[in-house]
């Protein structure tokens, strides 16, 4: 008798002490919330910066709301035809208490469950943010999140992590362990399809000569750039969805040393391409680098880590001269970092991996299974914004700045004042 109850007791404290981490993972990457509104705020001028984290503030409180309502749904359907299902709205079945059990899944909790997976959909709207900051309505950006975390998100989301068809494609499936792909470049995919059909700001681009648009308050994004790697730990390491001390470790590992080796590399590039280091470019490389590992910290070796970081870290420096050669206008590089090197990342599975289950070529087919549909559907939900409501702000507004022009405010009052403009 004495021996089944120490068995329940020891299984009991199991249970409870892996949940307590998926909690404590869900807190971390609710924090990174933090983190995108300082990086966002900081990287765009002074006159826009209360209207950045306006938007920073909304997207989880939308996101959140509508994955409680459908999104986990229709990402978690359970058994269905592997493209599009549904089971049910609201957030599962809470009446019946063994879901609040190990009976569950044997590792945490329904709300534990639904709490950390409603985080990561209010990440994949915020990515957008920064994409299309100073010029896009407000009204419309909130529109336009509504219906992506929504639908967009949680559909897609189910091909791979509700068990739909990619989650058994090839030999043992499409592998994104937290999101280079599911979140990084599905919120990536949406703020290419924003950018290109908003337009770059005025000014950015003339004569065909580019402009550059300091940003206001470097110490700002820094702040933001650590709140994101700190949070970035429960993110990664929390989507083992265990407490299991090797996986957990390892991922934590493999995480911190591709931040790293993307603030180096990146550092590098930009001090030999502009002459110079560029303190945005190694902000942005430390993120590329983390958005880059995101896929597969859980299955390559540490050393692999930090190459797929300092690949990332080269990758975005890069793309961020490219997209402004091709006048894709993007205040805060989210396109570069999140876009660029969610699609690295992805494939760098394939080629790093050491289970030998992941192949380059599943891990192509992933990207491009995400790419086509999330910046169509963005695409379709922009234009017909743009069509209806209008989606950017008058030339008048975009020039006097969106604090006041969205908010009849300034984000510094008494210091850089633009309400007598």
């Amino acid at each position: 008798m004495n021996e089944v109850t120490n068995v329940a007791t020891v299984s009991d404290a199991i249970f409870m002490t892996e949940n307590i981490w998926i909690m404590i993972s869900a807190m971390l990457v609710f924090i990174m919330g933090l983190g995108f509104a300082c990086v966002e705020a900081g990287l765009v001028r002074a006159k826009c910066s209360a209207n950045v984290a306006f938007k920073n503030i909304a997207v989880p409180a939308i996101g959140i709301t509508m994955y409680a309502a459908l999104g986990f749904g229709l990402m978690y359907p359970g058994t269905f035809n592997g493209i599009l299902g549904f089971a049910g709205f609201g957030i599962g079945d809470w009446a019946n208490p063994a879901n609040f059990t190990a009976a569950y899944n044997g590792h945490f909790t329904l709300f534990t469950d639904w709490l950390f997976q409603a985080m990561f959909a209010a990440t994949a709207a915020t990515i957008v943010s920064g994409a299309v900051a100073e010029r896009v309505k407000l009204n419309s950006f909130l529109i336009f999140t509504i219906v992506y975390v929504a639908l967009v998100y949680p559909i897609v989301g189910s091909w791979t992590w509700g068990g739909g068809w990619l989650s058994t494609f090839g030999a043992h499936g499409f592998h994104d362990l937290a999101g280079s792909t599911l979140v990084h470049s599905v919120g990536g995919w949406a703020a290419l399809a924003g950018v290109m059909i908003l337009g770059p700001r005025i000014g950015k681009y003339v004569g065909g000569k580019v402009h550059a648009i300091p940003a206001h308050n470097i110490p700002l994004a820094t702040v933001g750039v650590f709140m994101l790697w700190f949070g970035w730990w429960g993110f990664n390491a929390g989507s083992a969805l265990n407490g299991d001390p090797k996986a957990t470790s390892w991922i934590l590992v493999t995480t911190n040393l591709a931040a790293v080796a993307g603030i180096i590399t990146a550092t590098l590039t930009s001090w030999i391409v502009s002459k110079k280091p560029d303190a945005t470019m190694a902000l942005n490389g430390c993120l590329a680098g983390l958005v880059a590992i995101t896929a597969g910290a859980d299955v390559v070796t540490p050393l692999s880590s930090w190459i797929i970081g300092a690949i990332a870290g080269v990758l975005v420096v890069g793309a961020v001269f490219l997209f402004d050669r091709l006048h894709l206008d993007d205040p805060v590089g989210a396109l570069s970092v999140h876009l660029v090197n969610g699609v690295w990342g992805t494939l760098a599975v394939g080629i790093f991996d050491i289970t030998g289950d992941y192949t380059l070529g599943t891990q192509a087919v992933g990207v491009l299974a995400y790419a086509i549909p999330c910046f169509a559907a963005a695409s379709l939900i922009f234009f017909v914004i743009k069509k209806t409501i209008g989606l950017r702000v008058t030339e008048k507004q975009e020039m006097r700045g969106l604090d006041q022009a969205e908010h009849g405010q300034e984000a510094y009052s008494g210091f850089q004042i633009f309400s007598n403009m």
